[in-house]
């Protein structure tokens, strides 16, 4: 494989893509194919734990669900500021990483909610936003002697914050399966893609769901709060079962 990049042009015995999101790697593959803009924006923020209200102050992950919006909000480095993620629905971007956000439109967005969650964001003047974006699942991501990985591959919602994790389960069974086919490049790639496929998008479809759960309305977050309120703890970890077992270290996948 030759690759030119902005470094100049080299030569290896086969590319991975690592590329996120907006991939490079992924347009050689499949064409250039646009990421699924969701309508959910996320403002991003930081918090020190002093201006965090009394009931907020706690060393856990909290979720405020709402109408079309949700707050999570938890401590960092050693509970002295506190990661905020607001989230809403709007059509205004369609593309949008990392930039300053409209304090304004997050007031509005957010108007009527639950004093716990005004009473933190009133206290922050300014956000970081992020446009969310995923894509429909593929089976194919590999040709030749090249491949993608994370979210090159299968770019998720965060709804499950399995991004990271995705990608780093692909990277233990890419390695599993060049190992198995004893560095026959092309058939390692696709006994790769073989195996991920089906629980990557999984994981996408899922990520989906639990926004609009999150996100849900009128009768829906009425039937959400009775669902979620009558289920027992027990219950919430044996549903997320075939998520966390995760993969084998031979890379074998688990659905």
């Amino acid at each position: 494989v030759e690759v030119t990049t902005s470094q100049g042009t080299g030569q290896a015995a086969a590319m991975i893509g690592a590329d996120g999101l907006w991939s490079k790697t992924r347009n050689i593959l499949r064409g250039n194919e646009k990421p699924r803009v969701s309508g959910h924006i996320a403002y991003r923020a930081v918090l020190p734990a002093d201006q965090v209200p009394d009931a907020n102050r706690k060393n856990e992950v909290i979720l405020w669900a709402g109408p079309r919006t949700h707050l999570v909000h938890y401590p960092l480095h050693r509970g002295k500021i506190f990661n905020l993620v607001a989230v809403f629905h709007s059509d205004r971007y369609e593309e949008g990483w990392d930039v300053f956000g409209d304090v304004s439109e997050l007031t509005q967005r957010f108007a009527g909610q639950n004093k716990n969650v005004l009473n933190m964001l009133d206290k922050i003047e300014s956000w970081r936003m992020w446009v969310l974006c995923d894509r429909e699942p593929v089976k194919n991501w590999s040709k030749g002697r090249i491949t993608l990985l994370g979210d090159a591959a299968h770019p998720t919602m965060q709804y499950l914050a399995q991004g990271a994790c995705m990608a780093m389960e692909d990277a233990v069974c890419l390695s599993a399966m060049l190992d198995r086919h004893e560095g026959n490049v092309k058939t390692a790639f696709q006994a790769y893609q073989q195996a991920r496929y089906l629980r990557t998008a999984r994981v996408q479809l899922t990520s989906r769901l639990y926004g609009d759960i999150y996100h849900a309305e009128n009768v829906t977050a009425e039937l959400r709060q009775l669902m979620l309120g009558n289920r027992d703890p027990e219950a919430a970890y044996k549903g997320m079962h075939w998520l966390y077992e995760g993969v084998t270290d031979k890379g074998e996948q688990l659905l």
